[in-house]
């Protein structure tokens, strides 16, 4: 009597867990940003409260309900042929049209248990609202007039002034870039989330593409490595290309700010080699068909370069500027060292100017073709720096 009351007991305290678990309800922990739109998609980034398998719905702009139809399903193909079972997902839409609006839906299943081959238990399915969260993205054209970018840098982890800086950013920008040292260190990955992508998701980055150039304090933490995680780049890289139009863009990576075998880089860094290495990969672009052929070009690097400043520094100006010199660039933009500076040609090793953004303040760049104009604002809407090339 006594082992048939323990196992009824056993059953009831299994149904009751089941029952639990079966209450858990998906949802997102970061709201979707988008990633290397191109002319024939885009990448959709988010993260659940729970591990979970993914897809993205696509429609087009067309003026049909979302559950008109059908729609198309993209799916997480970084399983390799298997779905993955994760909180981070990143799925790549293919196959569009140039220079058109798309809405898309992400959609997801949490998953509270895996059984090998026996099977797995799902939460019920759910979806991004559509009509309270609007998502959509367009496709680059081929040609651009004029290009208005957002930029900033050296926020560490202070959500509430990037709250500010981006106040009212929706559908403002052609495109936002994060030039470095957006947290002090990735301690946890979840830091990545609180600290910016999640508001920067609700502010602009659902419609608005953004690009991350990583800073020396993003090589710090725990979970340092899993930064590259978070954000997709055409080289899989934290160095890399984008254009629009005739528009060419750099990203670059300058690697920590001290010496690799510095105390304080705890005998992990290797950034010497890793820089050395981009330097190869630069000398192609500049060989480039896209890079010769374009009107305007920009990069944008955390680290200026100063042959007699920090390390760093001067890896920037040892192992890039060369090459940059020799393929020709328009500007530069830095970040690092929490000032506004404007570097004049002749002034550095460098034949283009470079402009350091301030710490935690805005800047816009406007592109036209003839001429590029900074302006720099704080949080406050304030202007505190002004120039034209």
């Amino acid at each position: 009597m006594k082992k048939i009351i323990c196992v009824i007991l056993s059953l009831a305290l299994s149904t009751l867990i089941f029952a639990q678990d079966l209450s858990q309800q998906v949802k997102e922990a970061c709201m979707p940003y988008v990633q290397n739109v191109t002319g024939t998609g885009f990448t959709v980034v988010w993260t659940t409260n729970m591990d979970a398998v993914s897809w993205v719905e696509v429609a087009p702009d067309d003026g049909t309900d979302f559950q008109n139809v059908e729609r198309q399903k993209y799916y997480d193909l970084s399983g390799l042929g298997r779905r993955p079972v994760t909180k981070l997902h990143r799925v790549t839409v293919s196959g569009l049209k140039p220079d058109t609006k798309y809405r898309y839906r992400v959609m997801m299943e949490g998953v509270i248990q895996e059984n090998n081959r026996k099977g797995i238990i799902y939460t019920a399915g759910y979806g991004l609202d559509v009509a309270k969260y609007p998502t959509y993205v367009r496709t680059l054209a081929q040609s651009y007039d004029k290009l208005k970018i957002a930029v900033v840098n050296d926020v560490h982890e202070n959500d509430s002034v990037f709250r500010r800086l981006f106040k009212d950013s929706k559908d403002k920008y052609d495109f936002v870039v994060f030039n470095g040292d957006m947290t002090s260190t990735i301690d946890n990955e979840k830091d990545l989330v609180a600290n910016y992508l999640n508001s920067a998701a609700s502010l602009f980055a659902c419609s608005t593409p953004f690009y991350m150039v990583r800073g020396n304090h993003e090589y710090r933490g725990n979970d340092a490595l899993k930064f590259k995680d978070y954000f997709a780049t055409p080289t899989g890289k934290t160095y890399y290309t984008f254009s629009y139009g005739k528009y060419f863009f750099l990203v670059l990576d300058g690697g920590e700010d001290k010496c690799d075998s510095d105390i304080r880089n705890l005998g992990v860094m290797i950034t010497e080699q890793y820089v050395k290495e981009e330097s190869e990969w630069l000398k192609t672009v500049i060989a480039s068909e896209d890079f010769k052929k374009a009107e305007t070009r920009i990069a944008f690097c955390h680290m200026p370069p100063e042959p007699k400043g920090w390390h760093g520094n001067v890896m920037v100006d040892k192992y890039l500027v060369p090459t940059l010199n020799e393929g020709g660039i328009d500007l530069m933009l830095c970040a690092h060292i929490h000032a506004y500076r404007y570097d004049k040609v002749g002034t550095t090793d460098a034949k283009f100017p470079i402009v350091c953004n301030p710490n935690r303040q805005l800047m816009t760049v406007d592109v036209d073709g003839k001429s590029i104009s900074l302006n720099i604002v704080n949080p406050d809407g304030k202007l505190t720096h002004s120039i034209k090339f």
